[in-house]
């Protein structure tokens, strides 16, 4: 056996420890460009878009419509944000309560046993490509029907369900114990401490996760292309009778029109989106820092 001599400690590397060296500062190098190279591309992907569409960016830009006529040149894209935020907003309302249902369930309710295949289905359709979801909602509301704009918030909703159940089930997951375990001592019920102690513990954590899942919500294409893309160029609400206006189809119809403008305000409709997904994802995180600072400090 041999015996270490800590009066001699190791400074010539054998050849085994080079070699580990060399892995280990060729890993970090990995790791540290594969980080540069996707902070350039966005900061690339940013830049570009800012460049070719801050020239649009006006009070007139965003709280006018555009103008009537496939020649016309002029307006804005109001129509478009207004029918954004309706169908995001309509979406969001049906997806949080089911979701916040569904984490309640796997976090205070469910065996090991009946919490695994819940999981799984949330992991499969988080993965689900959203043309897929859009197709199936066509053929439940849109066939026969005709487009509206609920029937692309129904897909944006199904698209939101899996990222807030598991946003709400991990921050649900970090209550600490000791509050259920406190409240039931006193005689709570169970429901009145989960909507009443732990749900508020979790609420930075909940709202973190539902502004991640509008970000993603609001810059869909492929539900609104199928789902909410025949409309006209006016401000609407009616949600339910009609397509509604979105960025996401003023975007695609703007790029493909053979007027020169039209590709301008394209630009600054990307711009505006990007703008909107940068500060909820901003947003989002600065809250989740926060939910974890106080989790922490309990």
């Amino acid at each position: 056996m041999a015996v270490v001599d800590p009066s001699t400690p190791l400074t010539v590397a054998t050849g085994n420890l080079a070699r580990r060296r060399r892995v280990d500062r060729f890993m970090r190098g990995a790791a540290v460009a594969a980080a540069v190279v996707a902070v350039a591309i966005l900061a690339i992907l940013i830049i570009s878009v800012a460049q070719k569409g801050a020239s649009q960016l006006s009070i007139t830009f965003l709280t006018k419509d555009p103008p009537v006529g496939l020649s016309a040149a002029g307006g804005g894209i109001a129509d478009a944000i207004v029918g954004s935020l309706l169908i995001v907003g309509v979406a969001t309302a049906m997806a949080l309560p089911m979701s916040v249902l569904i984490a309640i369930y796997l976090t205070e309710f469910s065996t090991p046993r009946t919490a695994r295949p819940i999981r799984l289905a949330l992991d499969l359709l988080n993965g689900l490509p959203s043309i897929v979801i859009a197709v199936f909602v066509f053929g439940l509301l849109v066939a026969g029907h005709g487009q509206t704009g609920f029937a692309a918030s129904f897909a944006l909703a199904i698209i939101m369900v899996p990222l807030i159940a598991r946003t709400t089930s991990e921050m649900l997951l970090l209550v600490p114990k000791e509050l259920r375990d406190a409240a039931h001592a006193l005689g709570v019920s169970r429901w009145r401490t989960i909507f009443g102690i732990v749900l508020p513990g979790a609420l930075g954590g909940i709202l973190t996760g539902v502004v991640l899942a509008i970000a993603r919500a609001a810059g869909e294409t492929a539900p609104v292309l199928i789902l909410s893309s025949i409309f006209g160029n006016s401000t609407t609400i009616d949600v339910f009778g009609t397509a509604l206006p979105n960025i996401p189809m003023t975007i695609f119809n703007d790029s493909e029109s053979g007027v020169p403008s039209d590709h301008a305000k394209a630009w600054g409709a990307a711009l505006v989106l990007i703008l909107f997904i940068l500060i909820g994802n901003l947003g989002a995180r600065a809250m989740l820092a926060r939910q974890r600072r106080k989790a922490m400090a309990r």
